[in-house]
């Protein structure tokens, strides 16, 4: 005897958590205080109130641009204590005088709704379950607010804390904090000027961090608020007597709220009717997977247990129900637990690992030199040299160590670089609830896409109908069928429109029905849709085939809904009138319900036994059709007169029944419905294959169809498909024995290789076989596939080859393995569970968008790689060599402190902005050239011809980027920057030896010359120092805009890489240079001098060098990829 459906169904989809998110976004700040609650699998805990050791660990930065992931405590444990905590109320355990005023289990512990009968909720609410709330109790009931859940409030100083200390900004009150001591009290009887003047502007440093932190946090803010704003969220209501669709956050007090498979429960819910199949995802409050049945009748005590109730913001994964709202906004549930949820916690995302880890390792190095300097000078120094260098100005000189190694615009990039993506993302129509993602999907190498809204059009439509005998057109059918005189009509599709119209889960929205058929609002899916405009618009007059009259003659009795399980759907039916006859009708997957017939209608409506020859006819035109990308449901009926249905048989009993009848059914006919493949979808799949990744399609379609889809778009383009018998005979199936996962993965020499597997075939395959199929396929196609294996396939994918897996999908039946994937990606016309666990939502279901933001995602990583090899070498290496001269060699301070700050706060972060404007390089493989023209007739985006980053090994830096910095690009900036301070001494009369190993000999005298005059001699050098670095720059950045390309491909001022903040850029930092020389304020605080003429023009020769020699490398490695010069190229 088969299990009843209710334990069936209450198999686990997986042994995975289901967890969706309330509000899942990126901020660029943890001071951006949005909740995002982040359930976690909750299990009973050794003693009461004891939390698993998951539910402890939470990883946090203190910087404000890195720490941008944001969620409140656990929601879970939440519930569970307020649970456990009810059950102790109801218990009599607590007094209700006890209970605290807004204590949320005490409100709880008031909720009696659940104990009330169906008719005693209607009296309570005085509403109906025909006619809903009618004009006045609306009106009145209105009036109490809307069904919107307030978010906790933001705790302003946790914010103002995270932007002032946050990031870099430690190390500069670190170094403010020094430098006041330099001036009081070490500074003496007369402290210097100098000092309180570096002090104030390492002030000002942190003031415009903590500024600037703020203004992105705002801004990510309105962003994630807009997105909030565009994901509408409806409810699906009787009000008088009509079904309507209401914004979500006007229901009111007492509305009669229906809900179906995928749909979100807007309110809290006393459940009035529902079907035998209802299952709710409460994983959203109790971090089980488990699907939870619902019921009209109490299974516990406990409102937050029992299972009559529809929380809010759960969802309605199989079945559909009635309720009524008892509960709205912050008076139902959720709401009185997001209102506990004020404390927030950090989260750090990949890139940000990456900064951070980068940041971590500079800012110890920095603190470290710091130290050491100053131990040098209190232990050798000061005692050796006496009156080198008093307490004030060595502290003030080590300062140097902290700004030198700190690149102050790394995290200034880093949040700009996010806000442009948003803001590129949001005009292809993109919302990225995690801005993180976009680099993750820069890493994607593999995309497992649904058929169904995602590489199709997701508008179904009949295209053909058949008997075993006879075949038709639909445009055929209304030509020759539709007419009052027509008498040709085949009888047999008067029995195909009873089962296509009265078999099916979609309806029309009561306010569209005025409207054409093919104009109206349908609520359902995409086949129930097809088949429901179909069966409406059928009309035959010979047979007397008419919607209107169909419905009247017959009553709906039972139904068991579609689900990816069953892949078939049932409904009984009665017909009125005096002869009362019940028949069952099932439309579903031709492969399920074939086993299930015994007999076929011919076109006649005779009907015949299904017999072998029959069996293949059929099945041949099935094949047919599906090879041609057409989804082919059968339609089946029976006779259920000789079925005893005893008095008051319970929904679950009926259903048990339903099932063990199920068999000996009647074939009425085979329905072809069509959805072609999106206009873009091709050309898609092709830009992101030719960019490494492979493209997977995974569909509960029959293999032949998905396999006709997946030929359209591209994702198959072998004409030989292997199968899983194939795949286990070939040589390369034990190839991976031994080794590890990482290394699975195909082999380039081994060109393309197709498979397809149906669900049956992946419920039979081992380890070795994953490992061949992932290991040595490029082209995938998964048929007939449920959401376990859905999720299993996603699983087995992330576990080889070190891929980073994203997943699409629209459907219910998508989010558990959108859940588990890298990188879940939902269309915006899909469910609400699929929206919830993705990580970014295709607002306008364009599949190119992906394109995009794997682009955005490469560029991002590139763009931050050229910002720190920017930095790098003028910032940190450039900015020591003149400490290390003055602490270790006796030179004076080639580059004073102020003007290392302001080096790095302001020109260096003026220029390197610049870099996060980039464009992609253009690919210089892929260049074709018009036929005696000389011109590019395009150019491919190098981002997109590359091999997807492998996220565990390809890090942010690497030994071939300090090879660029140390030894290539910083190796010929501080030589010329310190040639220039030497040139300028000797002008002077002060020769190589003259200027360094000095130490204390620097006084008044020194080589004839007076203190004053060697005094002007140093802060006349630390200017020409200092702009050597500026201009310099100009060469170090038109370098590193450029991997590959040269700049006669990429100029910054015309062409696909025009980047006009490039030379603005310029013009700003030599704008500062020149204020800082000839400022008079700057002058008599910072000892700031106008230099000679002819060192504001030698570093421009210098730049000129720096640029021409990373020309020549590129050009080498252009030449000679294999080179060693290549093989060093960052």
């Amino acid at each position: 005897m088969q299990l009843p459906p209710a334990i069936r169904a209450d198999v686990r989809l997986k042994r995975r958590d289901l967890r969706c998110a309330i509000f899942c976004h990126l901020s660029l700040s943890p001071a951006c205080q949005i909740p995002q609650v982040l359930t976690r699998r909750w299990r009973p805990p050794r003693a009461p109130g004891f939390p698993s050791r998951e539910g402890m660990r939470c990883k946090f930065s203190t910087c404000p641009i890195f720490s941008v992931s944001v969620h409140s405590p656990t929601l879970t444990h939440r519930y569970r204590t307020l649970s456990l905590h009810v059950d102790s109320l109801v218990e009599g355990k607590q007094k209700r005088g006890e209970a605290k005023a807004g204590d949320p289990a005490s409100a709880i512990r008031q909720i009696d709704v659940h104990r009330l009968s169906v008719e005693e909720v209607y009296t309570r609410f005085s509403t109906s379950p025909t006619l809903g709330l009618e004009g006045d109790a609306l009106l009145r009931r209105s009036k109490a607010g809307k069904n919107v859940i307030t978010p906790p409030p933001t705790q302003y100083w946790k914010k103002a804390l995270n932007y002032v200390f946050g990031g870099f900004n430690f190390l500069m009150w670190i170094a403010f904090i020094v430098t006041i001591l330099s001036y009081e009290p070490l500074g003496g009887l007369d402290p210097a000027a100098f000092n309180l003047g570096v002090a104030v502007l390492l002030l000002l440093v942190i003031i415009i961090s903590a500024t600037f932190y703020a203004l992105v946090d705002w801004h990510a803010s309105r962003i994630m608020n807009s997105i909030k704003t565009l994901i509408a969220e409806e409810a699906s209501v009787i009000r008088n007597g009509e079904h309507q669709s209401i914004a979500a956050e006007d229901l009111v007090v007492g509305d009669v709220v229906t809900l179906s498979m995928g749909d979100r429960v807007p309110a809290d819910l006393r459940l009035v009717q529902v079907s035998s199949d209802l299952r709710f995802d409460r994983s959203l409050l109790t971090g089980e997977s488990d699907m939870i049945p619902g019921t009209v009748d109490i299974t516990s005590e406990n409102a937050l247990e029992t299972r009559n109730l529809a929380l809010t913001s759960t969802f309605v994964v199989q079945g559909s129900c009635t309720g009524v709202a008892f509960a709205i906004g912050d008076k139902s549930v959720m709401g009185r637990i997001v209102a506990m949820s004020g404390t927030n916690k950090l989260k750090l995302t990949t890139v940000q690992k990456e900064v951070w880890f980068f940041t971590k390792i500079i800012s110890t190095l920095a603190l470290g030199l710091f130290c050491i300097s100053l131990i040098a000078w209190a232990a050798w120094l000061r005692t050796s040299f006496p009156g080198f260098e008093t307490a004030s100005g060595a502290i003030v000189n080590s300062i140097g160590c902290l700004t030198a190694f700190v690149p102050q615009g790394l995290p200034v990039c880093v949040a700009l670089s996010l806000t442009i993506v948003a803001k590129r993302m949001a005009k292809r129509n993109v919302l990225v609830k995690n801005l993180a993602t976009i680099e993750t999907l820069g890493c994607m190498s593999v995309l497992c896409s649904d058929k169904t809204g995602t590489l199709t059009v997701g508008k179904m439509s009949v295209q053909n109908v058949a008997f075993l005998d006879s075949e038709f057109g639909i445009d055929e059918i209304r030509e020759r069928f539709s007419l009052e005189d027509s008498t040709t009509a085949p009888p047999a599709l008067k029995s195909l429109h009873m089962v296509a119209r009265l078999c099916n889960g979609a309806k029309f929205d009561s306010a569209t029905v005025h409207l054409p058929v093919q104009d109206r609002q349908v609520k359902g899916d995409a086949t129930d849709t097809a088949v429901l405009r179909f069966a409406e618009d059928l009309s035959i007059p010979s047979l007397s085939v008419d919607t209107s009259r169909l419905l009247a003659s017959y009553e709906k009795l039972f139904k068991i809904p579609f689900n990816s399980k069953n892949k078939w759907m049932l409904t009984v039916v009665e017909r009125r009138g005096a002869e009362p006859a019940t028949s069952m009708l099932v439309k579903g997957a031709p492969d399920v319900l074939f086993p299930k017939c015994t007999s076929v209608l011919r076109a006649d409506g005779a009907s015949i036994p299904f017999t072998q020859d029959a069996r293949a006819s059929i099945h041949s035109l099935q094949e047919r059709w599906s090879s041609e990308g057409q989804r082919v449901l059968a339609l089946c009926s029976r006779s259920l007169d000789d079925v005893r249905v005893k008095p008051g048989t319970s929904a679950n009993e009926m259903e048990e029944l339903m099932y063990d009848n199920l068999r000996g059914l009647t074939l009425v006919g085979l329905v072809g419905i069509r959805d072609p493949p999106r206009g873009d979808v091709a050309d898609a799949v092709k830009i992101i294959r030719r960019a490494g990744v492979r493209v997977f399609m995974v569909t509960g379609d029959f293999k032949l169809t998905a396999l006709a889809i997946a030929r359209q778009v591209g994702i198959v383009t072998e004409e030989k498909v292997d199968t899983l018998k194939d795949m286990r005979t070939s040589a390369d199936m034990h190839r991976f024995e031994g080794l590890k996962a990482p290394l699975i993965k195909p082999r380039e020499e081994d060109g393309e290789r197709a498979l397809v597997l149906t669900g049956d075939d992946i419920e039979t395959l081992e380890e070795a076989d994953w490992n061949s199929v992932i290991g040595n396929y490029t082209e995938i196609v998964f048929a007939r596939t449920t959401p376990e294996q859905k999720l299993k396939i996603v699983e087995q994918t992330k576990a080889r080859g070190d891929n980073i897996v994203a997943v699409t999908g629209d459907g219910v039946n998508d989010a558990p393995a959108l859940k588990a994937s890298d990188i879940g990606v939902a269309m915006g016309s899909g469910s609400d569970v699929a929206k919830e666990a993705a990580a970014m939502i295709l607002l306008n279901n364009d599949l190119s968008s992906i394109v995009v933001a794997i682009e955005m995602g490469r560029l991002v990583f590139d763009n931050l790689k050229k910002v720190i090899i920017y930095l790098m070498p003028a910032g940190t290496y450039s900015e020591f060599i003149p400490v290390f001269c003055n602490v270790f060699l006796g030179m004076q301070l080639a580059l004073s402190s102020y003007l290392q700050v302001c080096f790095c706060i302001t020109n260096d972060v003026v220029m390197s902005i610049s870099l996060m404007f980039e464009q992609p390089e253009a690919g210089t493989e892929l260049l074709e050239f018009g036929k005696g023209s000389g011109e590019c007739s395009w150019i491919e985006p190098d981002l997109m011809l590359r091999k997807p980053r492998n996220a565990r090994t390809d890090r942010l830096t690497n030994w071939q980027f300090f090879v660029q910095v140390y030894l290539f690009i910083g190796l010929m900036m501080w030589p010329c920057a310190m040639a220039m301070w030497f040139l300028f001494m000797s002008q002077q009369g002060l020769g190589f030896y003259d200027v360094i190993l000095v130490y204390n000999k620097w006084q008044d005298g020194y080589k004839g010359f007076t203190i004053d005059q060697l005094t002007h001699f140093v802060n006349v050098g630390q200017c020409i120092y200092y702009v050597s670095l500026v201009f310099m720059q100009y060469g170090d950045l038109l370098a590193v805009r450029n991997r590959r390309v040269s700049i006669f491909q990429s100029n910054p001022l015309w062409g696909p890489r025009r980047n006009l903040f490039v030379p603005l850029g310029m013009v700003a930092t030599a704008l500062i240079a020149v204020v800082n020389l000839y400022g008079r304020g700057f002058q008599d605080v910072f000892d700031t001098a106008p230099i000679p003429g002819m060192y504001w023009g030698i570093p421009f020769a210098f730049a000129l060098g720096i640029l021409m020699m990373d020309e020549l490398r590129k050009l080498i490695v252009r030449t000679y990829p294999s080179s060693i010069v290549a093989r060093i190229a960052w």
